[in-house]
């Protein structure tokens, strides 16, 4: 049988693993930050409406420049937006990488700050950029200060920013985007994957983007939209940064039914985020319920929580894996991370993780 070994690979992609977490079927999965929340039956029922109506034309090939969706996205992140700010593809992943096919590449660099969510240094050697593990203060924080000295001395032509960030859930301060902008003539992206989940009041990236025309936001419909298996990020930009992805976008890349499923999905945002706030409660509940327990949740402005104080995380994680509850660990040493759920599944993992204490302390 012909193995990796005996295909010529590219260097930098050898011993590398591809990314995923485990799919396993068990009763309460809190692994990957879904909305465990399901779409509202009546919503549902329109986005079938409009699959119906958009798969009487699937022998055409879709808008190319997916013009209404584009319009609709504008309209939801406000904030002065037309269809020329913005782009789309299939889930922000795929965003991202265009961003690198575009700006990165052989010679080019990527700076992000560990942790932070692992694909970006996938999607780095998957664009044969070189990424830079930048490091954050104390309790995976990141100051203007520490951002901007790691900017200066790497020099690097990409920036990611997650905001919060993914797997520690830290929020991130406007002051800290703008240092970093300030200290690089490259790109800055900020991923605002998790920004829907943020306390009220909070200022998005969305703000900084007048007079900076080598900032791009990046948002995705999977986390507060409930639209995971849909694949449809975004982000907001100057113009030209659309133009420029333009470039290295494949024909055609957004089907018909995904442009058709998500237009109704944002005539109906009301009723999506309704959800949102329920999730707020539950992860905050989760935080204070892991602390009493003797834990050491990080303050999260996401759907999921970090937490420190875990003697063996491996030995922990399949406890709760046989007592049919899958959350994640992120090979942060001492650490585990569970997505805020329903009320149900919130209950479920906080009853579990009580009973196995003993093991986790």
């Amino acid at each position: 049988m012909t193995s990796l070994d005996d295909l010529p690979l590219r260097a930098n992609l050898r011993g590398q693993i591809p990314y995923g977490a485990p799919q396993l079927h068990v009763p309460v999965a809190l692994n990957v930050n879904e909305n465990t929340h399901p779409i509202p039956p009546a919503v549902a029922s329109d986005i079938a409406a409009a699959l119906a109506d958009a798969i009487l034309t699937v022998n055409r090939y879709p808008d190319r420049e997916f013009s209404q969706l584009r319009d609709d996205l504008a309209g939801y992140l406000g904030h002065g937006l037309t269809r020329d700010n913005i782009w789309a593809a299939n889930g922000s992943n795929e965003v991202l990488q265009q961003v690198l096919q575009a700006f990165g590449g052989p010679g080019r660099s990527l700076l992000g700050f560990a942790p932070t969510y692992s694909m970006y240094s996938i999607l780095a050697s998957g664009t044969d950029t070189r990424w830079i593990p930048g490091d954050r203060d104390a309790d995976y924080e990141l100051s203007p200060e520490t951002a901007a000295r790691w900017v200066t001395e790497s020099a690097p032509d990409i920036v990611f920013l997650c905001s919060p960030n993914n797997p520690t859930g830290t929020p991130l301060s406007l002051e800290t985007i703008a240092a970093v902008y300030d200290a690089t003539p490259g790109i800055v992206v900020v991923d605002e994957a998790y920004a829907e989940f943020s306390p009220d009041g909070t200022d998005s990236a969305l703000t900084l983007l007048p007079g900076r025309e080598r900032l791009l936001v990046s948002r995705t419909m999977s986390k507060a939209f409930a639209f995971a298996g849909v694949r449809l990020g975004y982000l907001a930009a100057d113009p030209a940064v659309t133009d420029a992805l333009r470039l290295v976008r494949l024909p055609y890349h957004l089907s018909a039914l995904t442009q058709a499923a998500a237009v109704a999905a944002l005539a109906h945002t009301g009723e999506m985020l309704a959800m949102v706030d329920d999730i707020r409660v539950q992860r905050d509940r989760l935080v204070t319920e892991l602390r009493a327990l003797g834990f050491s949740p990080l303050r999260s402005g996401s759907n999921f929580v970090l937490f420190g104080g875990v003697a063996d995380p491996r030995a922990t994680f399949e406890a709760l894996l046989a007592d049919g509850i899958l959350i994640r660990d992120v090979g942060i040493p001492g650490h585990l991370r569970v997505s805020a759920g329903t009320e149900a599944e919130t209950t479920a993992f906080l009853d579990a993780i009580a009973r196995l204490a003993p093991i986790a302390e």
